[in-house]
Formats: structure tokens, sequence, C-alpha cells
């Protein structure tokens, strides 16, 4: 191959990782080939160009400068592209042959470090899955944080449980066996995750095996409580081979493994955390006006992190929710306290991703000056602490135990405004080091001996614009402009010719230029290996560090809880393992901010009135009603006080919502079938245990059809599920199964009807309404007044001619379910319910006993002659 020796080392770079953009550092530039070349000149915006030839052909180049490096990174990881960095690993000064290179890191969106590239406080988690014939194991680690997370699905439904997780962990990247990825790549995909094929020897349960006892070093995956977990073993394995291959570092801040189990929680899936809008709004994905921002006021990265956890994953235990709620209610009574803790916790930054940097190796001094102001301020924090007496918050601050010798130490050693690099200097104190102050005098002392120069220079020749500069090709020099030319000395020596002046040497600068180069060199070198033996010193507190920064997220979510109960006149929750949830006067939370006055609403469920079929029309409030008690559920079992004036809360194991719907046209799915399969998927993993929200079952079919499907939904959850469930509909005749269901409960959205008007009340009252007023609000939607006045006329038409009769679907349904009710073996199911035809209902009005022979003859004319028109 005709190419360059330099090219070669390009070639056996990208041949090891082929299937990554190659950053090749050369000089201030990463550089990029090839095929490397054109596609990051179309996904960054730089210029192609080509520089020398390879078999015969230009060989394309695009680059970027070396101190650009992280918005690039940022821009091609969010497109899911994998990054290469090969490095010059040693000084190009200090050889004549062709510098050293080396791959130092594969950068893939789920092993991110720098905080420029991360979002502040949200988790950027990779995920491992493996698989066999008795289900599933997920791995979920955060590099930038050392959180590592195990788990398994084993039993029924494994892969719509595994599937659940992935939603609900939203990793940036996840890795699986080859065999895997076609089965799984497509569904992987829609949670927005990077999917990366990875060697399926990784995933065997001896291999990975010892990938975890190495890295822990263990002698047994026992010790981790991993036995019998083989599926988890295989993923957690596979996930730290894949972290120290792209990673190239011994990942030590990787301390703990957690081994969870999805029954721990209340479960929250994809479509219900889409519905409730607890992180992502429904309008354009942002955090605006979701549960998230109302309850965000933490003062921490590591507590805006945990405090998503925390929404995501209530609990179910009902001790630990109320250790929860107590340490809530002390801080929401003790005011002053909590703004001077509040005030206190302002001062930690990023704790969890600055020691996890400081282990992995790339810490600068600015993070070691962050981690040192963050650990002085603890003690502070700990003190304000000392004066609560709940047990978790005992328990949390008990855990603030911040190293003393570690901060004195870096107290002494860092500048107060230290560079970004760790390679140019200026990160020592003066007085921490002897001989790197004796080396910083010299420098000084020539440095002021070069202004003595230039002075004295100026007085001899007479040149008052005289200069002495210097520049990292020629060093220091005298510079003199072109027309005092006759005035130089005949010692100078004429190094440069520029347009306007010329650049000269003498002896003596040459020689203390040697003198300060070389110790400003040195110096560079000293305080760099000082300041790595600083960030030795700061990782091998990682574990105290990591545990402190923990307490710390825990007390910050939980102040942040008592300031939004405080601020919101929230109350705290009863909660129990009983069978009621009982709510007065409760208050959607993000709802309740855009509006100056919420109507507040009761909200009663149990066993005997455990299905509420709710009424009204639209824009009545009927939605927000449905989500105001899901949300308030999820509230308490997270730990937080509830927008309401009382509540009394029974765990759930679940939460399903059903609200709204639209169609999938990339899956091909119409509306009515994202609406069948949502409802499906209730119907098939609800429990008597869960709360279920339905807000209209049925509208993406005909009428008769709809109400059919409503009706059956609604008798199979609270018959055979005997869950509890909130049910709205525009189906008014759906409130008959009160009369047959017991636990079936009526209730309906006031309204207030003028002459062709409306006005919402937004109050929920026992009983159901008989109106949908849908005109009315087409009227307030904007509806154009001759549309409106021809639908009043329609309207009154087909009431006239009941060409429409749900009233008596919904008798024909009552009476069919009486019949089950009373013993009728013979009872059909619900969609083989016949409608009566014409003809039938007909007959149904004619007497007999009034018709004359002849009459009836007619009669009988008549309706044969119908049904022949029919056909």
């Amino acid at each position: 191959m005709d190419t360059t020796p330099m090219m070669e080392q390009w070639h056996r770079f990208k041949k090891l990782h082929p299937d990554a953009i190659l950053f090749f550092r050369a000089g201030d530039f990463y550089e990029m080939f090839f095929e490397d070349a054109k596609l990051a000149s179309r996904e960054l915006g730089i210029t192609l160009t080509t520089r020398g030839r390879e078999m015969g052909k230009d060989i394309p180049l695009a680059g970027i400068p070396y101190h650009a490096l992280d918005p690039y990174l940022a821009k091609l990881v969010k497109k899911g592209y994998k990054i290469a960095i090969c490095e010059q690993v040693e000084d190009p000064k200090k050889t004549k042959k062709l510098v050293r290179r080396d791959v130092v890191r594969v950068v893939t969106p789920g092993t991110l470090m720098e905080d420029n590239l991360l979002e502040e406080k949200s988790s950027n988690y990779l995920a491992a899955i493996s698989h066999n014939r008795g289900g599933y194991g997920l791995a979920v680690v955060e590099l930038s944080t050392g959180e590592f997370l195990v788990t398994e699905f084993t039993a029924e439904k494994a892969k719509e449980k595994l599937l659940d997780e992935i939603a609900l962990q939203k990793p940036a990247e996840v890795i699986m066996e080859e065999s895997l990825f076609e089965s799984l790549e497509g569904e992987i995909k829609s949670y927005g995750a990077s999917v990366t094929p990875y060697r399926d020897e990784a995933f065997l349960h001896s291999l990975a095996s010892r990938a975890i006892q190495e890295h822990f070093k263990i002698n047994d995956v026992r010790g981790l409580g991993l036995e019998e977990k083989s599926l988890a073993i295989s993923a957690a394995g596979a996930a730290l081979s894949y972290l120290k291959e792209t990673q190239r570092a011994t990942l030590e801040h990787i301390s703990s493994i957690r081994l969870y189990s999805q029954e721990e929680y209340l479960i929250i899936d994809s479509i219900t955390e889409h519905n409730l809008e607890l992180i992502r709004n429904l309008r354009d994905g942002s955090k605006k006006g979701t549960l998230l921002e109302v309850l965000d006021n933490t003062s921490t990265p590591m507590g805006g992190r945990l405090l998503r956890k925390w929404i995501l994953r209530p609990l179910k235990n009902v001790e630990e929710i109320k250790r929860r709620l107590e340490a809530v209610e002390e801080l929401y009574t003790k005011s002053f306290e909590r703004e001077k803790i509040e005030e206190r916790l302002g001062d930690i930054r990023d704790l969890e991703r600055i020691i996890a940097r400081v282990s992995y190796g790339s810490a600068n001094a600015r993070d070691l000056l962050a981690l040192n102001n963050s650990l002085s301020s603890l003690p502070e924090i700990k003190n304000a602490f000392e004066s609560l007496s709940s047990d978790l918050i005992k328990e949390l601050a008990g855990n603030i135990n911040p190293p003393e010798e570690l901060t004195t130490l870096l107290e002494k050693a860092l500048e107060d405004n230290p560079p970004a690099t760790v390679r140019e200097g200026g990160m020592i104190k003066e007085g921490f080091s002897v001989e790197l102050d004796e080396l910083k005098k010299a420098v000084f002392d020539g440095k002021e001996w070069i202004t003595k120069l230039e002075e004295r220079e100026k007085r001899r020749t007479g040149i008052s614009s005289l200069k002495v500069g210097y520049n990292s090709v020629f060093g220091y020099y005298i510079n003199v402009t072109k027309s005092n030319l006759k005035s130089v000395p005949e010692n100078y020596i004429r190094k440069q010719t520029l347009a306007n002046a010329e650049r000269f040497i003498i002896p003596e600068l040459k020689e203390k230029e040697a003198l300060i180069l070389g110790s400003e060199e040195k110096i560079k070198e000293m305080e760099y290996s000082l300041f790595q033996k600083l960030r030795e010193a700061c990782a091998e507190k990682t574990e105290n560090i990591q545990a402190i920064a923990k307490s710390i997220a825990g007390l910050d979510v939980l102040v942040s809880l008592a300031r939004v109960a405080y601020e919101n006149s929230y109350v705290r929750p009863e909660v129990s393992d009983g069978d009621e949830i009982i709510i007065e006067e409760g208050r959607h939370p993000t709802v309740e901010k855009t509006l100056n006055n919420f109507i507040a609403n009761d909200t009663k469920l149990s066993r005997n009135e455990r299905h509420l079929i709710i009424t009204g029309p639209n824009m009545a409030g009927k939605s927000t009603y449905l989500r105001q008690v899901a949300l308030i559920v999820l509230l308490a079992q997270m730990g937080s006080f509830v927008p309401a004036l009382k509540a009394e809360i029974s765990v759930v194991d679940r939460i399903f919502t059903r609200v709204g719907a639209s169609d999938d046209l990339a899956s091909g799915r119409s509306t009515f079938m994202v609406e069948m399969q949502e409802t499906a998927n209730i119907l098939n993993n609800a429990t008597g245990n869960s709360l279920v929200i339905l807000d209209e079952i049925g509208r993406g079919t005909s009428t008769f059809d709809g109400l059919s499907i409503a009706w059956a939904v609604a008798e199979y959850l609270n018959e055979r599920i005997k869950c509890k469930v909130l049910f709205a509909t525009h189906y008014h005749h759906l409130a008959e199964l009160e009369k047959v269901q017991s636990g079936v409960k009526n209730y309906y959205i006031e309204v207030k009807e003028t002459e062709n008007d409306i006005i919402f009340l937004r109050r929920v009252r026992e009983g159901s309404a008989d109106r949908s007023y849908g005109i009315q609000v087409a009227r307030l939607a904007g509806l154009p007044r001759e549309v409106i006045d021809n639908a009043f006329t329609v309207l009154k038409r087909i009431e006239e001619e009941e060409v429409v009769d749900e009233k008596l679907i919904a008798k024909r349904l009552r009476r069919k379910k009486l019949e089950k009710v009373l013993g009728d073996s013979g009872q059909k199911t619900l969609f083989d319910i016949s409608m009566p035809s014409k003809v039938e209902e007909e007959l149904g009005t004619i007497d007999v006993n009034r018709l004359s022979p002849l009459e009836a003859l007619n009669k009988l004319a008549e309706l044969v002659e119908s049904v022949r028109r029919k056909k």
C-alpha cells in the first residue's frame, strides 16, 4: 500500500474500531480520514478537504481543534455514533520518530463522563440485556456516578416486564447479545435508546462471573447477593466488560452493585408516565407543566436526579413510606431550620460526578476545588440537621462524615482560580512545595531581568518603541520598527524580518531565555505531578464521598418536598395497607398552578365503591379529575405530601391509564387499534390491588360497538379483577351498570345550563349526566354560528326520529345482565346481543286487539314490503 507511516498508524487503529469514528490527534487538531471524514463533515457541518493520496486516489480529510472537542462529541453522541479518541501518548518534542498514539477511550451514548455533555439532573444509563429460555437479565450502570443496578425477569410476561423497565429507566444506550439484536432492536429503539450488538461470549455465565469477580476483587459473586441470579450475572458481567473495553480505565468508582425487583415499587409503565406527564409534558416533551417541575426545588444535581427516581419509583412498603412522610413533616413544620439547610445545600456541587471523574482520572483542578468547597460546607449542613429527630433524617445525616484531612490538604494546595487544563501550571498555591516555589522565583526573577533589559536597551539605543517580546517559535526577541533600524547596535543579531519591523536577539537574552523556559517547563511538569498526587488522595476517599453524596441527595429531596408542601398547602396523607382511597378536596398538582381558582373535589374508592363511572361534557374537567386522583396516590406512595384537605391512601401495586389516543402510522396502527391494545394491556395485567384510570373507551369505532366494548370492559374490571377504577365516558348509559353491579357508583361533572349555552362548574357530584352538551362545547371552541345552528337542527331531528337510540342499547344490556344474575345459563356474550330491527320495533307498537282483519292484513303487507326493500 502506497501510504505514509502516519496513515499506516491510522489504518491500524481504524481496523481495531471499525464501528467508531476515529478522532486521530495530530498536533492541535483531531483529524478524520476517508469515510469518517465524509460522515463528520456531513453531521458536524465542517469542511471536507483532502490530504495526500492512497491507491491513486485523494484521501478525504476533516478536522476539529482539539480544544473544541466536547461540543462536537455532544453532537455525534446525540445522534447515536461512537467516537474512538486516539491521542498522542508521548511528547512530540521529545522524539524524532513518528509520535506514539493509542486509543485512550471510545465515547458512546451510554458512557459519557463530561459535565457539559450530560444533563445535570438526569441520569445517563448504559443498559445490558441477557437472555435465555428462562427469561431476561438487565444491568443498568451510570458511568458518570458509579451507580450499578441489576434485576431479572423470569416469570410470565418476562419480555413485557423487561420493556417496561427499559421505558422507565430510559437508558441512553443498550448493549445486547448479537443473537438477540434482531428480535429486540426495534422495540428498544422506540424508547429512544441507541442499541449496540455486543459479542455473545461476554454474556456467558462463566466469563461474566469472572468479569464481576475481577472488578470487585472478590472470589465469589454470592458475596454480592447474586447467588442463583444467572441472568443478572450475565448482564452485569457483560456491562463491565463493555465499559472496560471502551474506557480503558479501572472504573474503581463503580464500587457496589444492587440487586432489585420491580415488585418493590408501585409499577408505572411508559403509557402511564406519558399520560400523567410525570417527567415530560404531552405538548413538547419538556419539563414545563409536569409533576417534576412542581416538585423540583432541589438544590443539588444529585438531589434532582434522585427526585426523578422517587417520582418514577413510588414505594409499596408502608413503613418506608411513613419514614419519608415523617421526615417531610418535620421539615415542613420547622421552616427556620429548613431554610437554613436550603441555603447551605446550595453550596454543594455534583459530588457524585466529581468523585467519579476523580477516580476515573479525568478530573481537573477546578473539579478538585469544587470538591473541596463542597466538603468544607458539610459540617454546617450536618449541624443544621442535628436539631431534627425523624429516623430517616438522622440516618442520612449520620452518613455525612467529611474527610477533614483531605479538605485541609486541598485548601493548602489548590489555587483559588485554577485553569481548566492540567498541564499548563497555575494550579498549585505558593507555599505548598519549596522546590516549586524556587522554580517560580527563578522564572519571576528572569522576567524581571527581561523587563529591566528592555528599559536598558531603550536608553542605550534611543529607540523608545523598542520592545522585548516572545513567541513559541523564536523565543524571546527584540522588536525594532523599520523607521528605527538605523539605530540598531552592531551586537544585535537579525532573526526575522516583518512588513513593518525586524526582530533581533542578543547572546545574554538567549542565555536568560534558556533559564526561564527551562524553569517554566519544569514548573508545568512539577505542578502536574503534584496535581496527580492530590487527585489520587481524593480517589482514596471515593466510597466515603459517594456515601456522603447519596445522603445529601436524599436530604435534598426531603427538603424540596417539604418546601413544595409548605408553599402549595399540601397535607400529609395517611398511608396504609387497607382497601380505601378517600380524598377530601383533592387538587391537580400541576393544573392548579395555572388557574386562579381551581375547584377541589372529593374522591372515595372502597371495596363497596371501587368502580366510579364519571359522566359529563367535554371540557368539564373529567380528565383533570381522573389524573389528579392518580397523581395524589403516586405522590403519597413516593413519600410526599399531597394537594388535598385530607387524604387516606391505601397502597396500590400499579397505576394504569388509558387516556386519549392517536394513531401510530409508523407501526400501521389506527387510533382505535392503539386504544384497544392499551386497554388489553390493562385487562391482562391489572390486579385487585391496582388503580385504573380510563378516559373514554370505544370512541374510535361506531357508537354501538364502542358502547358495547366500554360496557364489557367495565364489567370485566369490576367483576373479574375487582380493582379500583375511575372510568370517564361520554356513553351516559353506562350509568345503568350501577343498577346491576355491586361496587359501581355513578358521578358526574356539574354544569350550569343557560339558553343554548353552558357554564362549567367543575364539581363532581353523585349521579349521572344524561346529555353531552357537545354542540355547546363546539360553540365555545369557535365553530361558525351557521354550523352551530345547523347542528342544533340536526340534533333535534335525530332526537325526534330516534335515529340512534342508545338508551335502548343500555336497556338491552341491563336486561341481559339481569338474566345472567338470575341464572340464565343460555346467556349470550355481550357481543352476541343483537339490536332490534325496524320491523321488530314496529311489531312492538301494534295492539292486535284493536286491529280489524283488513287493517292487520294491510299492516302485514307494509312490513313485508319494507323487508323486501331492505334486501
